[in-house]
């Protein structure tokens, strides 16, 4: 009897590695072809023979090669990059609060960047920021890394001494809507042409990474993943709880603040640099949950890297073709998910 249920067991995590194979690279053909028609969608009509002429030296005009290349492809691989960090950090929130409506956006980490973001485009010598040069790139990342840092520091401490983690994210709400506020008296005092570059901003926008901002967005993308892929195993043991953990042999101080590291890099960096994108930390997670059937980290990463860089492909093409700021529809597929997560946590707990 016993052997038979071995065997089913055998079976069974077979037939589900084979289905999360199945998924990962049918993840990566849609990424590819949504990555495809992100370079070929916009006002100017592309072919996908002239975007590979383009990409790989083909014979094409001069013009499609730089449509293609020096607008189109840092701003389809911004997509992909924003949206890979915004939800794996999400992922990490929710994992280390042990809650579903955990996350950056609700947190009021995306807040504290913003503000960190708004310091440097509101101030007197904004133009210093708003440029894609070494220092500008530096100083509008450095500003959104400490701001979100400040405000996880805040939560972090919060966790520790209340407990209660439904108070915690009422704090982290209160947090943004107090941070947001003080924004808006930046902007009331801030000169006409730093308000109209925030206002930009705030709607987010793909548009303005490429070069430094580009190279800098990428390396702390890997960063923050790596260190989120090194402490899987923790992460895996946090989901029963920070005692459990602790019995189990897993360093929860270290891998707590490896969560944080990695977070304040993903998160700041995609809000420094894009602006505020609304719910996608939050809705990702889930949407990678749904498909794998899973809560280990060591599919759910990949899952989220993947459904991250899928979901911010299709809503930059979307943006392109309806000519909506990209913020309004990353809110729009958002909502959605996370109203299901409300109700479905709820059954779960009635």
């Amino acid at each position: 009897m016993s052997g038979v249920s071995q065997r089913g067991m055998e079976q069974e995590m077979y037939d589900r590695m084979k289905k999360n194979r199945m998924i990962w690279w049918a993840g990566c053909i849609l990424l590819a072809g949504l990555f495809t028609a992100d370079l070929m969608t916009g006002s100017a009509s592309v072919s996908p023979a002239e975007v590979c002429k383009a990409l790989f030296g083909g014979d094409v005009g001069e013009q499609t090669r730089l449509i293609v290349t020096e607008i189109r492809l840092p701003k389809a691989l911004t997509a992909i990059l924003a949206g890979i960090a915004v939800s794996v950090s999400g992922l990490l929130m929710q994992t280390l609060f042990r809650n579903p409506l955990a996350g950056p956006y609700v947190l009021g980490i995306s807040s504290g960047a913003s503000l960190g973001a708004a310091l440097c485009v509101l101030s007197a010598s904004s133009a210093m920021f708003i440029d894609d040069s070494v220092l500008g790139t530096l100083g509008l990342a450095g500003a959104a890394w400490l701001g979100a840092a400040a405000i996880l520091a805040v939560i972090a401490a919060a966790t520790r001494k209340i407990g209660d983690i439904t108070v915690v994210l009422i704090l982290g709400i209160m947090l943004g809507a107090c941070l947001d506020a003080v924004v808006q008296i930046l902007q009331f005092l801030s000169d006409e042409q730093s308000l109209k570059s925030y206002i930009v901003w705030t709607m987010g926008s793909l548009g303005n990474v490429s070069g430094c901002r580009l190279g800098l967005f990428g390396a702390a993308s890997v960063f923050g993943l790596l260190m989120a892929v090194c402490s899987v195993k923790s992460l895996n043991l946090m989901l029963f709880g920070e005692e459990y953990a602790v019995s189990a042999g897993a360093d929860v101080r270290k891998t707590r603040i490896s969560v944080f590291i990695a977070t304040v890099l993903l998160a700041g960096t995609a809000t420094a640099f894009c602006g505020p994108l609304g719910f996608v930390g939050l809705a990702v997670p889930h949407i990678a949950k749904i498909v794998t059937g899973s809560a280990d980290h060591r599919v759910l990463i990949p899952a989220t890297v993947l459904c991250g860089g899928i979901l911010m492909s299709a809503c930059n093409i979307v943006a392109k073709l309806s000519a909506v700021p990209i913020n309004a529809i990353t809110s729009l597929v958002g909502i959605p998910v996370v109203v299901w997560v409300l109700f479905h946590h709820r059954s779960r707990v009635s």
